[in-house]
């Protein structure tokens, strides 16, 4: 098979113009194209007036040697690559049997990196146990709803804790930056589409899914991992970890208390907890496990009409059933060194309160796979780093995220109500009294404020510089009555747990840090990915020692 990349098509191209266009690249005679298929297929908006459809395909032919000699100077033709999942290892007879000594090997969290550490380690024969200090999906939503409609908080299962973890309610973005030369995140995508995800996520270049069908798909995947002989344990938050020394003299895991009373032996933990299991970072802190302060990002969601957007970047185009809700991506560095820019961004999306912990107020975005909401959303955020912590420590951060957390709380009228501003107002320095045509979509509800009096006068800064920049990229990007909604903090986690080239914790053997709450991922696919690898790295750890 030969790959063909950069292959552009007008946006309302017929269905035969794409094999057409195969066969003229190749420079193939009729009869030569056996067959094809499109691997990505993406959208070219730098001319809104002639919006063109960017295609990578697949196609065999019946000489490939003969094509590749004639364009082996083309970059954009060559074999396709080997894109098949294969497993590292197998687990060696017994894990889990009484008697043999061997211990299931147990993932603590199940958003997205806990997910796929579970289902490969099961489908290597592991048979994991995954905990989970929140509920199963379908609970988790109800009781997320309870704040949403009645500012009634489950600081236990929420946006950020139960099954599929804070990826759930969010856009589904399934795109990462991470460098993938295994194809990782094709193995992902795969397992989603058997999972009942749309068939589209594996050719679009910016796939998708939304929260409804998360939950159907996080609800297979967990019966798959059950049906390979992982067992979950749901309301199992994780309060101590047992470590004593080995025989080379170091600390290594023997096990997990739980709040239950129960101990749990193991001796290979993958800590999947995600950004917000702050508790349990306060409790690695207390026992020594390495970890350090690293940078991360806070700001406010800012929400115009999705109208708005797709006009600024799709042009006459706006509104074509083939390019839906369009998203933007935006960055600015500012005179005072800051660098601000959007993140998340939810087209055709709501925001959402996101917190954890009782009077906090927190938002995030999310959206479903219509995206056919009336406002765009995104995070508009300030890059800060350990420097600019009140303290010292790696858990600086977090006493941050909390003090503007509750600073955002009380502004809002300390009901879980998130404290609004209109740009305007922002811009001009002035407290909002009253809110305008764009009306937000955060539930419970929103009080206009003034939100400069949340946060760090550099922060402040940096975004007034800021919104007039990005209003010249995206026309009304600025305009006076969009409003801004905060805070953001829960962008990244505040800490990394440090660990090797093994994957396994610094200071303690056993321990495997993994995913967005260990500082290794950012976004679903990556912390699929990353789970992906962790799993990986286990089944090779007990495959040593079994050989030892």
């Amino acid at each position: 098979m030969l790959r063909i990349s950069e292959l552009k098509l007008p946006l309302d191209h017929a269905a035969e113009d794409l094999p057409t266009a195969i066969a003229a690249r190749l420079g193939l005679r009729d009869g030569e194209l056996l067959r094809w298929s499109v691997w990505k297929r993406a959208h070219d908006a730098r001319r809104k007036t002639a919006i063109l459809k960017v295609y990578i395909v697949d196609a065999e032919v019946k000489d490939e040697a003969a094509v590749l000699r004639r364009l082996a100077a083309d970059p954009h033709v060559r074999p396709t690559p080997d894109t098949a999942y294969r497993h590292v290892a197998t687990a060696p007879p017994g894990v889990g049997a009484p008697g043999t000594g061997r211990l299931r090997p147990v993932v603590v969290g199940a958003g997205p990196c806990g997910l796929f550490a579970g289902l490969i380690l099961a489908e290597m024969g592991f048979r994991p146990i995954i905990l989970d200090r929140g509920k199963v999906v379908r609970e988790r939503t109800k009781d997320t709803w309870g704040l949403w409609r009645r500012s009634e908080l489950n600081p236990e299962s929420n946006v950020q804790f139960g099954e599929g973890g804070a990826g759930t309610f969010s856009d589904g973005k399934l795109y990462s930056q991470i460098k993938d030369p295994r194809f990782l995140g094709r193995k992902v995508l795969t397992e989603f589409v058997a999972a009942g995800a749309p068939p589209e996520i594996l050719t679009e270049a910016h796939p998708h899914i939304g929260t409804f069908r998360l939950v159907t798909m996080v609800e297979s995947l967990r019966a798959k991992i059950e049906s390979l002989g992982g067992e979950y344990r749901w309301t199992q938050r994780v309060t101590d970890v047992e470590l004593d020394r080995g025989p080379d003299g170091g600390r290594r895991v023997r096990g997990l208390h739980l709040h239950t009373g129960e101990f749990l032996e193991a001796d290979q933990v993958v800590l999947a907890v995600g950004h917000s299991s702050r508790d349990t970072f306060e409790m690695l802190h207390g026992r020594g496990v390495y970890m350090e302060a690293k940078p991360f990002s806070i700001g406010f969601r800012i929400e115009h009409p999705q109208s708005w957007i797709d006009r600024a970047l799709f042009g006459p185009c706006a509104g074509h059933p083939d390019l839906g809700a369009a998203a933007y991506s935006l960055s600015h560095h500012c005179r005072n060194g800051r660098t601000v820019y959007s993140f998340c961004m939810c087209p055709g999306g709501t925001v959402v309160a996101a917190t954890s912990e009782p009077n906090r107020v927190v938002t995030n975005g999310m959206s479903q796979y219509s995206r056919n909401e009336r406002n765009a959303n995104s995070g508009f955020v300030v890059g800060i780093s350990p420097a600019d912590y009140p303290g010292e420590g790696p858990l600086a951060g977090v006493a941050l995220q909390r003090e503007l957390e509750s600073r955002a709380f009380v502004a809002g009228g300390s009901d879980y109500f998130a404290p609004g501003q209109l740009v305007g107002d922002f811009l001009a320095g002035r407290a909002s009294t009253a809110l305008g045509g764009v009306v937000p979509s955060y539930k419970p509800g929103v009080r206009p404020t003034d939100l400069a009096a949340i946060m760090p006068d550099y922060v402040v800064e940096a975004m007034r510089e800021a919104l007039p920049v990005f209003g010249r990229r995206i026309p009304r990007y600025d305009d006076p009555e969009a409003v801004l909604t905060g805070v953001e903090t829960r962008t990244s986690s505040p800490v990394r747990i440090t660990r090797g080239a093994d994957f396994q914790s610094l200071n303690v053997r056993g321990l495997f840090p993994a995913g967005e709450g260990a500082g290794y991922a950012g976004g679903i696919l990556s912390a699929a990915v990353d789970g992906i690898k962790v799993a990986e790295a286990v089944a090779r750890a007990v495959a040593g020692e079994a050989a030892a």
